[in-house]
């Protein structure tokens, strides 16, 4: 849970991407806005402040500002932001609850089936987390101040390199036939931002994919990447669906850092 510190502002801005990435975002809010898009009714005060500061943080006045009295606000703001993003509600004993969002590209999950859990609901499946670092999560998150970004980086790999990962499109998974050119480097780009008005939290997650043979440029990469896979603990690789073929890809990998002979 390596994190640093960033401008929320850079973090939410259009990048070179924006137009494809807006219109793919657009698609599946409107093929299905319940799935993507997603609010219960105390996110109200969250939501209206995150509005605010993305208008606040529009980076060009020539570019259109959100419209704030939006008879759908959360589709409004799903539709302006590249990122997928969560709302987290504070509570008084508990860790913050999931209280609205938008994802366009979940990695393998489901809005619907998170709305309303606490964040440590929602990280008891990943193993090990909370036992191991729930408590400094929770600290941490009770600390957050406004005005920075706190980011980290989180990494899995998938067979597919569609940004939209829900379990519900039933994409090709990984297993141990997966040939290594159809595997891909999926990264989530995440970033957490206190709401000072309202208490909450802002949470963005921005999605970066590549197929695995780009780390072919990257020899450091390709050496962590293998040390990270050699080192997971069997009950992660599970969770992150490669048990099955993280044997072949550390071996691809290695046999890839060698240098050639002759």
């Amino acid at each position: 849970m390596r994190f640093e510190r960033g401008d929320p502002a850079a973090y939410f801005a259009p990048g070179e991407q924006h137009e494809r990435l807006i219109e793919e975002r657009r698609r599946w809010l409107t093929e299905s806005p319940s799935t993507y898009a997603a609010s219960l009714p105390e996110c109200e005060p969250l939501l209206r402040e995150t509005l605010d500061l993305a208008n606040d943080w529009n980076p060009s006045p020539d570019r259109a500002s959100i419209d704030v009295g939006s008879s759908e606000p959360l589709l409004a703001l799903a539709r302006f932001w590249e990122p997928d993003f969560l709302l987290l509600k504070p509570t008084n004993d508990a860790m913050p609850t999931l209280v609205g969002g938008s994802v366009c590209f979940p990695s393998s999950w489901s809005l619907e089936e998170k709305m309303g859990e606490s964040i440590d609901f929602i990280h008891a499946v990943v193993p090990g987390l909370n036992e191991s670092i729930g408590g400094k999560v929770r600290n941490f998150l009770s600390r957050l101040r406004p005005g920075v970004a706190w980011l980290r980086a989180n990494w899995g790999l998938s067979r597919s390199g569609e940004l939209n990962q829900h379990p519900g499109r039933d994409l090709p998974r990984l297993d141990a036939a997966a040939p290594i050119d159809e595997v891909w480097l999926r990264v989530e780009h995440q970033a957490l931002v206190a709401l000072p008005k309202s208490g909450g939290i802002l949470f963005g997650i921005r999605i970066e994919t590549n197929p695995l043979a780009t780390l072919l440029e990257d020899a450091a990469a390709m050496r962590g990447l293998a040390r990270d896979l050699e080192t997971m603990p069997q009950a992660m690789a599970e969770y992150k669906n490669i048990a099955a073929i993280r044997g072949r890809v550390v071996e691809w990998l290695r046999a890839s850092e060698a240098p050639e002979s002759g």
